[in-house]
């Protein structure tokens, strides 16, 4: 039985089709499937995506990322939707109710088999269970009665590091930027989000969240998704899948165990700002 790690859908489920039909995976029957975050928007099927995934039930893991949020505020009318977003017709589907429960009880970081998958990145100092308890205390929240409240207060970027003694919004906030928005950060953990650029455009003082000197995750393998244009990056302790499927990229699996790569090219359905 094999595990494929598939990066960022964001509703492009006629590829997604594509891929699950690829030999090395339609061949394995037993197959289980680890979805790095972003199964929604800007894609044209985002209701299609979430349903294909639903349907796997105990095979698939998906971790949560900032577009999945994006959706869970829209739906609680916390947010507006963007002019790109294509998300209203899980809004409008007869079974919304019970589609955006599914999505709020989704992790936003899963281990197995000595690798870590987060949607976006890992703080430095964070170690790998530390990570896993973090993630924990938003999905205690996310599943809770008071769900709308903590996302009515999630969106902001301060503060901008972690402090072990971070207390009620601010300690989540920062677990939920780190896990779902974060590409660079400076030695000390700081975090940056105005540059979406490729690893060589740094903001001064910062460099991608992965190459901190010290890192506490360096003794696994993370896999994540989030930054298109850092495209496909496999190193050792490292495997990053999101490709630009949307943007007209591919769409791409790694097999856990060996991280042989399976992919499918995409039609272009949004446009880079």
């Amino acid at each position: 039985m094999s595990t494929w790690v598939i990066g960022d859908v964001q509703g492009c489920c006629a590829p997604l089709e594509a891929l699950l039909g690829q030999p090395d995976i339609a061949h394995d029957a037993d197959a289980r499937f680890w979805f790095a975050g972003d199964l929604v928007n800007r894609g044209p099927a985002s209701l299609a995506t979430l349903r294909r995934v639903m349907a796997m039930g105990d095979r698939a893991v998906a971790v949560l990322g900032n577009h999945d949020l994006h959706l869970l505020a829209v739906a609680a009318g916390l947010r507006k939707p963007g002019k790109s977003d294509t998300i209203q017709e899980i809004l409008d589907a007869p079974d919304a109710a019970d589609i955006l429960t599914w999505l709020r009880h989704r992790p936003l970081a899963h281990f197995q088999h000595g690798h870590l998958m987060v949607h976006a990145g890992v703080l430095p100092s964070w170690t790998a269970a530390q990570t896993l308890a973090l993630a924990g205390e938003v999905e205690a929240t996310l599943r809770g009665p008071d769900w709308p409240t903590f996302l009515a207060q999630m969106y902001g970027n301060a503060p901008a590091t972690w402090v072990d003694g971070l207390q009620g919004v601010d300690r989540l906030r920062v677990i939920v930027n780190a896990l779902t928005r974060m590409r660079f950060c400076a030695a000390d953990g700081t975090m940056e989000f105005a540059v979406k650029d490729a690893a060589k455009h740094a903001p001064p003082g910062f460099m991608p969240w992965f190459d901190v000197p010290g890192r506490a995750t360096e003794s696994v393998t993370v896999v994540f998704g989030h930054w298109s244009t850092l495209g496909l990056l496999q190193r050792p302790g490292l495997l990053g899948l999101d490709t630009g499927c949307v943007w007209g990229g591919r769409l791409t699996a790694a097999r856990l165990n060996d991280h042989k790569l399976v992919q499918v090219a995409c039609r272009q359905f949004q446009a880079p700002d």
